[in-house]
């Protein structure tokens, strides 16, 4: 079990959060707690880096949904980058895809 861990780094359109390890019941309010801390403006993007993320349970899915609330209630927008196998099929079967934009890399997120 590799504990959560989540660095954030500043790019031209916005913060970008580094997920790594296991985003689960008991490391999700972690993720939330970051989030909810960042004052995003208006057009800005927040994404999400996920290559480093080793597990994502319905906890973990629930963070990544309050990220993306807290995003469009700044009128911000939200990206997830790099998303591992796993937890992309998961999106999938659930229909996330369709409202979380997926890019290959952070740095394609973070593109104007």
């Amino acid at each position: 079990m590799s504990p959560l861990q989540i660095t954030t780094r500043s790019a031209t359109t916005g913060p970008v959060l580094k997920v790594l390890g296991e985003l689960d019941h008991t490391t999700a309010a972690q993720l939330r707690d970051v989030v909810t801390a960042l004052a995003l403006q208006p057009r800005q993007r927040l994404v999400l880096d996920l290559a480093g993320m080793e597990f994502c349970d319905s906890s973990g899915i629930t963070a990544l949904i309050v990220a993306r609330n807290h995003a469009h209630a700044a009128e911000a927008d939200i990206a997830l980058a790099a998303v591992p196998a796993h937890t992309l099929r998961v999106l999938r079967i659930v229909g996330l895809d369709q409202i979380f934009p997926i890019l290959p890399d952070s740095h394609a997120a973070t593109q104007l």
